[in-house]
């Protein structure tokens, strides 16, 4: 079933969806039995938990850029993105909805929340795309649903580029490494994504940075969008994110003074061109302090050998570790 298995739904979801009109073919309602043909445009609106009220919350928030049609967060490790059952609250959605509600008297706001306030598309559609509640960094909200579909679509043509920084338990085979292999829910475990032939397309380069006695320092760029994809690629080639509990990663973390639950895996560099600007924005997030002392930690035995490229070639941000291994040099 194509909207199940493009849309990370259950076929039972999947089913729901489609007799209650939330699945359009080029704008018109079919069958579940309907065979897509190519060409044609299938959309799928996923309603909010019923008899859930998303309940704005301030929370502070790390706002790196904002304008009247767009902002970008710089999400910490341990914050839910949606709420969902067991986190109605507290997540980044809660954040922003109360984030563009709450104005201190007079009109202000409040002192710690980095920005203009103001709404967001809807309480899922703000969302242009996800991390998972323990990797940090950069997400993209749209505030109009113009706006929204205009950054997934720039997503799904790769003009949105996503970089991350992971530290990876062993040691790659090559200093460059792309991994090309299909993600899906994992037939055994439906909480879990693998490498599954029925799986959605999915493709990251890696670039190792610094090679240290048990783990390689990687920059993952994504050409696709899977859950879990970094972490599953990773696994995959037998080098899981170090702090993974669930691919295998777990092993190990307090050698290298990881937090408990805490993966090391970290969105710190976003380039796009601004959907109603024109502009090109260059976004990037320094190394949060638990995984830079998690590196200090790892490297305390030696430092760590540089393997391709040069320091800082195009800049990068002031006092970050990440400038110093040359995470921010541009794709060969």
């Amino acid at each position: 079933m194509v909207v199940a298995t493009h849309g990370d739904l259950s076929r039972t979801q999947a089913a729901t969806l489609i007799a209650t009109g939330g699945v359009t073919v080029d704008g018109r309602r079919e069958k579940a039995a309907y065979r897509v043909r190519a060409g044609e445009r299938v959309s799928v609106s996923v309603p909010a938990p019923p008899g859930r009220d998303v309940v704005p919350e301030t929370i502070p928030l790390r706002v790196v850029y904002e304008d009247e049609w767009l902002l970008v967060v710089d999400k910490p490790a341990g914050m839910v993105v949606h709420p969902a059952p067991g986190h109605w609250t507290g997540t980044l959605v809660n954040a922003l909805m109360g984030r563009a509600a709450g104005r201190a008297p007079g009109g202000d706001e409040h002192p710690d929340d980095g920005g203009a306030g103001g709404p967001i598309a809807s309480e899922r559609a703000g969302i242009v795309h996800r991390l998972d509640k323990e990797t940090s960094g950069l997400l993209l909200v749209a505030r109009t649903d113009r706006v929204h579909r205009q950054l997934s679509d720039a997503i799904a043509r790769r003009d949105v580029q996503r970089r991350y920084v992971v530290l990876a338990w062993g040691h790659l085979t090559e200093d460059r490494v792309t991994v090309e292999r299909p993600i899906g829910r994992d037939p055994r475990d439906r909480k879990r994504m693998a490498i599954v032939s029925s799986g959605r397309p999915a493709r990251t380069d890696f670039v190792r940075l610094a090679r240290f006695d048990s783990a390689d320092l990687l920059r993952a760029k994504l050409h696709s969008g899977r859950t879990h994809q970094i972490r599953v690629h990773l696994a995959s080639l037998g080098h899981p994110v170090a702090g993974d509990d669930t691919y295998g990663g777990g092993g190990g973390r307090r050698l290298i003074g990881l937090p408990a639950r805490r993966h090391f895996l970290h969105a710190a560099w976003l380039t796009l061109r601004h959907p109603v600007t024109g502009d090109m924005l260059d976004l990037r997030s320094p190394l949060p302090p638990d995984l830079r002392e998690s590196l200090d930690t790892l490297a305390s035995g030696g430092e760590p050998i540089r393997v391709v490229g040069g320091a800082g070639a195009n800049g990068g941000t002031e006092g970050d570790v990440l400038t110093d291994v040359g995470f921010y040099e541009r794709d060969a």
